[in-house]
């Protein structure tokens, strides 16, 4: 098992919300996922948002930040603070053009998700990112690439604010799927984490306890990951006791299994 993933007994849903099964397993999609936190005076927050219902992919669901590697994410080009590419293919278990490009659109996806910038100085993060709303919105409609944004602003990509955390396989049955390598950032001093994204209906900080007490009342909708993320990080007091935890990543593969008119979850290490 991945170091401090426990695999519930009680990871269940309606099997009339699971789709029919793909013919043919689809080849995943390399993806980036940035779960944002904060230090509250009641523990530590998550950065969540609820994605639109009429999406393709993990409709109404509530999420992290996060989604597909750009090719331009690749783009050597990049000033670059931090673990080197190199060491992030080690943690990742990947080639090192594909550690660069996960880096690069981890940093970008939480910015055009959530208006949070882990970019600046090698030694200082920007804390107002407000005035580049129009770069915002050219790196969603990819008239802009993280690399031309990052050397026109001249600012340095902080892969030292962001820690490996896990890697999650969508399902062999889904349609859909994505090779997801999930990262840990607290949120940067000054800066503020917003819904403006059309992907997300809302969005908002909770405490991991909360989101997983909302969920289990069905109120809302979370994929295995990100449950059993939120489960992990009720476990710590701080921020920096996440950003200091040991992982050991390994890709770990959900299954979805028929009893009866449930579905439960279970997963293997690939």
């Amino acid at each position: 098992m991945l170091r401090g993933v426990r695999q519930p007994d009680d990871l269940s849903f309606d099997a009339s919300l699971l789709p029919e099964p793909a013919v043919t397993p689809a080849v995943p999609k390399d993806a980036a996922t940035v779960i944002l936190l904060r230090d509250t005076p009641d523990g530590v927050e998550v950065f969540l948002q609820r994605r639109v219902a009429g999406m393709a992919f993990a409709g109404g669901m509530t999420v992290f930040p996060g989604g597909g590697v750009d090719e331009r994410d690749a783009d050597a080009s990049v000033r670059w603070a931090g673990p080197p590419p190199a060491r992030w293919a080690q943690w990742f278990g990947c080639a090192e053009p594909m550690a660069r490009a996960l880096v690069c659109a981890a940093v970008r996806e939480t910015f055009e998700e959530s208006g949070v910038l882990l970019a600046g100085s090698p030694t200082e993060v920007v804390a107002d990112t407000a005035r580049y709303a129009r770069a915002r919105a050219a790196l969603v409609s990819r008239e802009l690439s993280l690399a031309t944004f990052l050397a026109e602003t001249g600012f340095t990509l902080r892969a030292d604010l962001l820690r490996p955390w896990a890697n999650w396989v969508t399902p062999a049955s889904e349609a859909r799927r994505y090779d997801t390598r999930f990262f840990v950032a607290a949120l940067p001093a000054g800066q503020r984490a917003d819904g403006a994204t059309t992907e997300a209906e809302s969005s908002g900080w909770w405490r991991p306890a909360d989101a997983l007490t909302d969920a289990r009342a069905g109120r809302s909708a979370l994929m295995p990951p990100t449950w059993i993320t939120l489960s992990e990080l009720g476990e710590f007091d701080a921020t920096d006791a996440v950003l200091a935890a040991p992982r050991s990543i390994e890709k770990i593969i959900p299954n979805l299994v028929r009893e009866g008119d449930k579905v439960r979850v279970v997963w293997e290490q690939a």
